[in-house]
């Protein structure tokens, strides 16, 4: 494998690269993905690719940015997911989505935990933090399944947004066999 690149049960994650901008700008473009991601917002292919460089840099510098998700016998893009800066201040958040087409089978989840583990595990993170738009039950049910716990909840940009976190404490304790919290890396 080459750097930064990470293989669950069903997904090869690879960092995202200029190759894949106009799949991910499909995906970033759908209605259902880019109404809790953008807020509805459409981007352009030169803001996807924009951002790709970014990610890219951060890789080079963090050993973090985006991956783009592949299913193990196929080469589309179904997801993308990775550590970035949001809110003001920025704050370094895990962020994920999956190709409508492919929710409600558990690869959310699955990505989600690997990210975890890679930022827990390769990074030495001390806590991962994620946040969603309140009516993203999806999202939240993601990062539940994913092991954080809701930590607050505030209006950010007129939206009411939780904000989860998972402590590497409780990484840890998965890691030394403890039964708790029910947190496994790889469960859906």
């Amino acid at each position: 494998m080459r750097p930064h690149e990470i293989e669950t049960a069903r997904l090869r994650l690879r960092p995202l690269a200029k190759a894949d901008v106009d799949e991910l700008h499909a995906l970033w473009s759908s209605h259902e993905v880019r109404r809790h991601l953008w807020d509805n917002e459409v981007i352009t292919r030169q803001w996807t690719a924009s951002l790709v460089a970014e990610s890219l840099s951060l890789f080079t510098a963090h050993g973090y940015g985006l991956w783009g998700a592949r299913l193990h016998e196929r080469e589309e893009v179904v997801g993308f997911g990775g550590f970035w800066d949001f809110h003001t201040p920025p704050k370094l958040e895990l962020l994920y989505g999956i190709a409508p087409k492919h929710w409600n089978r558990g690869l959310a989840t699955e990505f989600a935990q690997a990210l975890i583990r890679y930022g827990f595990e390769q990074l030495e993170f001390s806590e991962v933090w994620a946040s969603t738009d309140a009516p993203n039950m999806a999202s939240a049910s993601v990062l539940k399944k994913a092991g954080l716990r809701l930590e607050r909840r505030a209006i950010v940009d007129g939206l009411e947004t939780h904000f989860y976190c998972l402590p590497r404490s409780a990484f840890h304790l998965v890691a030394t066999g403890s039964k708790r919290p029910r947190w496994h890396p790889y469960s859906s």
